[in-house]
């Protein structure tokens, strides 16, 4: 197993902060957040959205698909799962 890579940006700040480890291990996806990092739980949608950029980004340089398409992709998909959920995940705050 090989983790991701660390971005150069991120290495090169003192006060970079990992926000998020997600592991898709037995079959099941596994999360490690940094719960605490805004106050506002809002700033995670924020967040999500971001992340659904990147991930759109990497499919159109990829060829996969046009930026929009996966966006739209992900955005029915995320509606979908959020009026139907496909499973419960569940967890706890470890220290």
């Amino acid at each position: 197993m090989k983790p991701l890579e660390i971005p150069p940006a991120a290495l090169a700040d003192d006060q970079a902060v990992e926000i998020a480890r997600i592991w898709g291990a037995g079959g099941k996806q596994h999360v490690t957040l940094a719960s605490g990092i805004w106050k506002d739980p809002g700033n995670w949608g924020i967040m999500l959205v971001d992340l659904a950029t990147h991930i759109a980004n990497a499919y159109e340089q990829n060829s996969l698909c046009t930026k929009r398409q996966c966006l739209d992709r992900i955005k029915d998909v995320f509606d979908s799962e959020w009026q139907e959920p496909t499973d419960d995940p569940t967890g706890e705050i470890v220290n």
